[in-house]
């Protein structure tokens, strides 16, 4: 692995970042708070939140188990997902490399940050071969991004394949883990120490059930995760997205009993899908959510869609040609798809 100077964008690391009237108050208790020009009617919510989440912070250092100073939280995994590009890449110069299909939004940030995206298109099984990726990459390659569970195919990337571009690529690995609470896999954040370039990305979104209120993490080294933390916006995560997560991670065992439901719900609905006359393939899945070949994906998604159930058509995706992708509902929304699609 190169240093982290060599690898991170020269403006960046020579960054002073924007101090906010936050993050300079520290220490001692107060209760009169005359420092950030903030209106000081309508408590609590005329006060900044924290800029750095520290409360939020030790409990997903508890739950995910972490240290405190190894956690980024943003507005989703799209903010990390977007910094990562603008600390270790330089528009025009350096690009990264992929696996194909994937998550969309690593391509997104790349024409956004003007970066060269480079795929590496899984076998027929969505299975990737490391040196492959390792193959893709060139002196200017300073990002690989591998998701695992991958979305759209829902299955996890092999481990061996995993450790191999770890051990050998000179740069920046992210690890995306948005449906790892899914699989009972472990998990790459527990190797932190042991794989100082990797950054692992995790959200609230899925297991958690709280998209909506957009909160994303990356685990990664302090040094990394202080890059971020200099590159971000002063308050990216506000109060009231952080109280909520409070309470999520105050009562974890929730979240376990939806996963373990949806674990259930989801083998049944594969097994129900796979029945059908004109499904052709179920492919196997960690996460979720998962892929059925179809006779004709787009017809069945219209007739689905005018009977009110949405699925995500991923016909013109690489490699899922006449696929859906099926996210695992409650029992009732599922039998609601089942009885839909056995009158097709």
């Amino acid at each position: 692995m190169k240093t982290l100077e060599e690898l991170v964008r020269p403006n960046i690391w020579r960054l002073k970042p924007y101090s906010s009237a936050r993050n300079e108050y520290s220490g001692s208790e107060a209760h009169v708070f005359l420092d950030a020009n903030e209106n000081p009617y309508n408590k609590p919510l005329n006060r900044y939140p924290d800029p750095l989440q520290k409360e939020l912070k030790s409990l997903i250092a508890k739950v995910k188990d972490v240290g405190e100073e190894e956690i980024f939280l943003g507005n989703g995994s799209d903010e990390p997902i977007d910094l990562a590009y603008r600390v270790f890449t330089e528009p025009g110069k350096d690009n990264v490399v992929a696996i194909e299909p994937t998550y969309g939004m690593y391509r997104v940030c790349a024409d956004i940050n003007d970066v060269e995206y480079r795929a590496v298109r899984l076998n027929e099984r969505f299975e990737m071969n490391a040196w492959d990726l390792l193959k893709a990459c060139d002196e200017q390659t300073k990002l690989i991004w591998l998701c695992s569970p991958n979305n759209p195919s829902g299955n996890c990337l092999d481990t061996k394949e995993i450790e191999t571009v770890l051990n050998t690529f000179w740069g920046i690995v992210i690890i995306d883990e948005a449906y790892g609470d899914f699989t009972n896999k472990p998990q790459w954040r527990s190797l932190l120490r042991k794989y100082p370039n990797m950054i692992v990305l995790n959200t609230m979104s899925k297991a958690w059930g709280s998209a909506a209120i957009r909160l994303g993490m990356a685990f990664a080294s302090k040094e990394i995760i202080g890059l971020f933390n200099k590159v971000k916006y002063p308050y990216n995560i506000n109060q009231l997205t952080q109280l909520q997560a409070i309470q999520l991670m105050k009562d974890p065992y929730q979240t376990h009993l939806w996963v373990r439901q949806i674990l259930q719900e989801r083998e049944r609905l594969m097994s129900a899908v796979i029945e059908l006359p004109y499904c052709k393939k179920v492919y196997s899945t960690d996460a979720n959510f998962f892929l059925a070949k179809m006779e004709d994906a787009p017809a069945t998604y219209k007739y689905l869609m005018e009977n009110g159930v949405i699925v995500r058509n991923r016909h013109n995706v690489t490699l899922c040609e006449n696929c859906l992708r099926i996210t695992v509902g409650t029992r009732g929304e599922n039998n609601e798809l089942l009885a839909a699609m056995r009158k097709y």
